[in-house]
């Protein structure tokens, strides 16, 4: 029985969900209406029966509205719906109908699509008005009163939805929020282009891997390793074409990690794997196999293919040493590596 839409175009695009959730508030509150139709035309109410009608048409064009992107439109229709019902509702049967409690959905409504200073005003216009609303009861009596059983049942479905639609909005925050927070997490611990983990985050989870290792010793190893003639790619066939095979040997070198790995972009053309429990020998089978995958890579990209290789260099961590030292002796066995003739593994001397 709200519009959960903010009426300025660009708050729109940047708020999606607002969007999604206020033409799902069109249709619950359109069914809702829908449903008070048949109760009213039940009760012997005619009035309140065509207030529904009326009620049902303005949130199907409210929809429309929504639909055609014209959100102020909908929002004025929303608003003048859930203020004009609630009053006369209240004023026909009474306040114990339960009708105004539809005013206080607009609340979260207001804080959560306008700014803060916009939001008080109307809040303390919506305050006045439903006290205005509560007051004025006090001293007129319910201008089609209905039986006192009926009265019940119209408030505790008014008081069903209201509770209902409260809960479908605290689900949607709360998910909402949820997904913010993932999204956040995942910016701030991977590279965008790549989707493998960024330096910062690599490093706080080797030095994680690295306490354990203090406490339970066994082999750590690391994969340090550089895309051959990467330079040139970029150089020959543009940036496009260079982001694309960063994102194929990305994808790459993620599928060949096993479930205790992990692997990040150390810089640009640059990556970092880390094997816990693993020794030299094994390492140097995994490297293998991750050489040959990225040599058999076909990348294409507006017509053009390039077959790049990757040069790795093997360290193994060594108790107590930096981290930074285990790092450095991969860099010189990799560096090695490619004067060696590139496309090759290299393992670091203990």
């Amino acid at each position: 029985m709200l519009g959960m839409r903010s009426n300025n175009p660009h708050k729109r695009n940047a708020r999606p969900e607002f969007w999604q959730l206020s033409m799902r508030c069109c249709q619950l509150a359109g069914c809702v209406d829908v449903t008070f139709l048949f109760i009213f035309i039940l009760l012997g109410s005619p009035i309140l029966a065509w207030i529904n009608v009326l009620s049902v048409a303005m949130y199907a064009y409210a929809y429309r509205a929504f639909k055609q992107r014209r959100n102020r439109l909908a929002i004025l229709l929303i608003r003048t719906e859930v203020l004009v019902h609630a009053g006369l509702g209240t004023v026909l049967i009474g306040w114990d109908s339960g009708f105004h409690y539809f005013l206080l959905m607009f609340i979260p409504a207001l804080f959560v699509t306008m700014r803060a200073r916009s939001a008080w005003v109307l809040a303390a216009g919506l305050w006045a008005y439903y006290v205005g609303l509560d007051v004025l009861m006090w001293y007129i009596e319910p201008l089609q009163p209905i039986s006192s059983s009926a009265l019940l049942g119209v408030h505790v479905f008014n008081l069903t939805v209201v509770f209902f639609m409260f809960s479908y909005l605290a689900l949607f925050y709360v998910s909402t929020v949820t997904r913010a927070h993932k999204s956040l997490a995942r910016m701030a611990t991977t590279d965008s282009l790549t989707g493998l983990f960024n330096r910062r985050h690599m490093i706080a989870l080797t030095e994680k891997e690295l306490a354990r290792h203090h406490r339970c010793p066994s082999n750590l190893t690391l994969l340090l390793m550089d895309i051959d003639h990467f330079k040139q790619i970029n150089d020959q066939y543009g940036h496009d074409m260079g982001d694309r095979v960063l994102a194929a040997v990305s994808q790459s070198l993620k599928d060949s990690m096993r479930e205790q790995d992990f692997i990040g972009r150390w810089g640009g053309e640059e990556f970092l794997a880390v094997l816990p429990e693993t020794d030299f020998e094994q390492a140097a089978v995994s490297a293998e196999r991750i050489r040959k995958a990225i040599e058999g890579l076909v990348i294409d990209c507006d017509g053009n293919t390039v077959q790049v290789t990757l040069s790795i260099g093997i360290s193994q961590y060594r108790a107590e040493e930096p981290l930074s030292n285990a790092i450095a002796r991969a860099d010189y066995a990799l560096y090695a590596g490619k004067s060696a003739g590139r496309n090759r593994v290299e393992v670091a001397q203990c």
